[in-house]
């Protein structure tokens, strides 16, 4: 979803190790971009990062590796929830959110990188699901918000909801190619909120 497309300026205090884990997962991110997940080498990595071969295939281990970190790293820089107050302007801005991450040449080339890299390798599979599993629980929270408000049913499943706002968004990315605007991801929030008023996403008894 929404965060930083480069890591650089974000190292975290930790000297070294963070300065190197910081240009890793950078290059990482660089030759994703520009070769896709079955163009990415270890070795390729540790030059364009300035570090020994050793170190990156010691501390990452393999190719998916490096991309399990990356996916890690961007979810921890993604921004917070919005909380306006209303549920239509914090569904709304997950939307913009999602929209703004999917078209931006260098994350959303990661990600269609990663997500190509899912139909053969199990462990970018998983880190995929980490990723999204974070930002889906984090956004959860304004749906819970409104339950509390009184604007949704009670017992609307907040991360279904999400789900809802950005499957439409990704199925445009990755299946259809068709363009994928602010326009489309307005449309794709209000008929999820109209939904959820409707009690589409409170779960039926068993």
């Amino acid at each position: 979803m929404e965060q930083e497309s480069r890591l650089a300026g974000t190292v975290r205090p930790g000297g070294r190790t963070a300065r190197v884990r910081a240009a890793v997962l950078e290059a990482t991110q660089d030759e994703l971009v520009e070769h896709g997940f079955h163009g990415l080498t270890m070795d390729q990595v540790a030059a364009r990062a300035g570090v020994g071969k050793t170190t990156v295939y010691r501390r990452w281990g393999s190719r998916a590796g490096l991309v399990t970190d990356l996916m890690i790293e961007l979810a921890e820089q993604s921004s917070p929830h919005a909380d306006t107050g209303s549920i239509e302007d914090d569904l709304l801005a997950n939307a913009m959110a999602v929209v703004g991450a999917v078209t931006d040449h260098r994350l959303g080339a990661t990600f269609q990188a990663v997500i190509a890299a899912g139909t053969s390798d199990a462990q970018a599979v998983q880190a995929l699901q980490a990723f999204y599993l974070r930002r889906i629980e984090e956004w959860a929270k304004v749906v819970d918000l409104a339950v509390k408000r009184g604007e949704l049913p009670e017992g609307t499943d907040g991360m279904e909801v999400i789900r809802a706002i950005s499957a439409p968004l990704y199925y445009r990315l990755l299946v259809t190619k068709e363009p994928v605007d602010q326009g489309v991801a307005r449309s794709a929030a209000l008929r999820t909120l109209a939904a959820a008023r409707a009690g589409a996403f409170v779960p039926l008894p068993a």
